[in-house]
C-alpha cells in the first residue's frame, strides 16, 4: 500500500500555519464547518474522477474508507482542546491519508489540499492531536479493509451463466459480453452480516400478469423505434442513462451546503451515505446472481421463447439504450436511488431546505432542478423501462432492497462510526 508517512502528515502542521498555503485561502474565522467539509468532499470528488476505477463500487469504496475514517476521527474531542481546530485537523488528515493510499496518482493536488486546509487551523495542541487522530484512523480502516473484495478485479470475477432457459440471463446485444458485477456479492460488507441478508424474493414469474405488463411496458416505451415514449420521456431516459454514482455525488453536496448541522454531522452523513452504497451494491449482486433473471431485449428479441402466447415477442426489437452485461432483477441504478433518498431523508429531511441543480454525465449540458429527494428515485425508476434495459418489477425491487439495506447501516451507526 502507497501512502504518505505519518511523520510527513505530522510535519505538514507546522509548515502550512506559517503560510504556505496553496492558492487564496480565506481566514479561519470565516472558514466554517460546512466550508471545511466541502472543501474535502470536492478534493475526494476531484481525485476519484481524475483517477477512477474501473468498477463503480470500488469508487463508492474509496468515498467510503476516507470519509468513515473522518467520521471516526472527529467523533471525540481530547479534554482541554479547541473542539473546532481539533475536527478540521482530524478530517483533513483522516481523508487525506485515506486517499493517498487509494488514489496514488493525486498525491500532488491531496499534499497542496492538505497544506490549504490546515494552514487554517491555528497551530497548538488541538490541531497536533486532530491530525494524529485522524491518520490513524484512516491507518486503521485502510488496515481492516485489506482484501476485502471490492477491487475490480474481484469485482468482475468471472462468470459462467446458466444454460439458456426461458427466464435465466444470458448476454445481451450488441457485445454479448460476460456477467459483470457477479464478484461483488462475494465482497465483505461495511455493516450488513451477510450479503443475502435483504435477499428479495424471486421476480414474477413467466407467465404471470405482472410479468406480461413489465414485458409489455419495456415493448412499448423502451424500444429504439418507439412512437409511444414522449420526448420528455425520452430526455428522461437519458438524463439519467449515467453513472448513478457520479449523478448522485452532486445531489450529496446539495445536502451539505445547506446543512445546519455540526462538521461531526456533516462528516457522518457523507460517511454513512457511502458505506449504505457500499452495502447495497453488494447485496444488489446478490440479488442478481441468485435469481439471474433475463433482460427485456432477451424476453421480447432472444431466441428462447416462454411459452406464453401472451407475452409479446419481436425479434427486431431493441432497446433505446444498449443493455448493461448482468441480470435484470434488481436494477442496480435504482438501488444507487433508494439508498441515497433513505439515507438523506432520515439524516437531513425530505429535501435540502433549498432548490438544487444536478448535472448528468449521459446529457452533457443538461441540469435538472428539484426541491426534494423522492422525485429523483421516481425519474430513475421511470428511466430504466423508458431505456428499454430493465423491467419496471426490477426497478421497484432496487429501491426496495436499498432502502432496506440504507435503513440497516443507519441503524448500526453507532458502532461503525465508534
Amino acid at each position: 500500500m502507497t501512502a504518505i508517512s505519518r511523520r510527513a502528515v505530522l510535519a505538514a502542521a507546522p509548515i502550512a500555519a506559517t503560510g504556505a498555503a496553496i492558492g487564496a485561502a480565506s481566514p479561519a474565522a470565516a472558514h466554517g464547518d460546512s466550508a471545511a467539509v466541502l472543501d474535502w468532499f470536492d478534493a475526494t470528488n476531484a481525485a476519484v474522477t481524475a483517477a477512477p476505477a474501473a468498477a463503480q463500487v470500488t469508487n463508492s469504496r474509496t468515498w467510503a474508507i476516507a470519509w468513515l475514517a473522518a467520521a471516526r476521527a472527529v467523533q471525540r474531542v481530547p479534554h482541554g482542546v479547541n473542539a473546532k481546530h481539533y475536527r478540521e485537523a482530524a478530517l483533513a488528515a483522516a481523508v487525506h491519508r485515506a486517499l493517498y493510499a487509494l488514489a496514488p496518482t493525486q498525491q500532488a493536488a491531496l499534499d497542496a489540499a492538505l497544506e490549504e486546509a490546515l494552514a487554517r487551523v491555528p497551530d497548538g495542541r488541538a490541531k497536533r492531536k486532530g491530525v494524529a487522530a485522524g491518520v490513524d484512523r484512516a491507518d486503521d480502516l485502510l488496515s481492516e479493509r485489506v482484501g476485502d473484495g471490492l477491487d475490480p478485479a474481484s469485482v468482475n470475477a468471472a462468470y459462467t451463466p446458466p444454460a439458456a432457459a426461458p427466464g435465466v440471463w444470458q448476454p445481451t446485444p450488441p457485445a454479448f459480453g460476460p456477467g459483470q458485477q457477479a464478484g461483488t456479492r462475494f465482497a465483505v460488507p461495511f455493516a450488513l452480516d451477510s450479503a443475502d441478508q435483504f435477499r428479495l424474493d424471486a421476480p414474477p414469474a413467466l407467465g404471470t400478469p405482472q410479468y406480461r405488463a413489465d414485458v409489455a411496458e419495456v415493448y412499448v416505451y423502451g424500444g429504439l423505434n418507439s412512437t409511444a415514449r414522449t420526448q420528455e420521456q425520452t430526455d428522461t431516459a437519458q438524463f439519467w442513462f449515467g453513472s448513478s454514482f457520479t449523478l448522485y455525488n452532486p445531489v450529496l453536496r446539495a445536502a451539505l451546503e445547506h446543512h445546519t448541522g455540526s462538521l461531526r454531522d456533516q462528516v457522518e452523513l457523507v460517511a454513512l451515505f457511502h458505506v449504505a452504497s457500499v452495502d447495497t451494491q453488494i447485496a444488489t449482486s446478490d440479488s442478481k446472481y441468485a435469481h439471474v433473471w433475463w433482460r427485456p431485449v432477451t424476453a421480447i428479441a432472444g431466441p428462447l421463447d416462454d411459452g406464453d402466447p401472451a407475452t409479446l415477442r419481436d425479434p427486431d426489437w431493441l432497446p433505446y439504450h444498449n443493455t448493461p452485461s448482468h441480470p435484470d432483477y434488481p436494477s442496480g441504478h435504482n438501488t444507487y436511488s433508494g439508498s441515497a433518498e433513505e439515507v438523506l431523508t432520515q439524516l437531513v429531511g425530505d429535501g435540502p431546505g433549498a432548490a438544487f441543480t444536478i448535472p448528468s454525465p449521459s446529457a452533457p449540458g443538461v441540469t435538472r432542478t428539484y426541491t426534494t429527494w423522492h422525485p429523483l428515485t421516481t425519474e430513475n425508476t421511470d428511466a430504466r423501462v423508458w431505456s428499454g434495459i430493465h423491467s419496471r418489477s426490477a426497478d421497484l425491487a432496487g429501491v426496495e432492497l436499498s432502502r432496506n439495506v440504507a435503513a440497516f447501516v443507519l441503524g448500526r451507526a453507532g458502532d461503525l462510526l465508534a
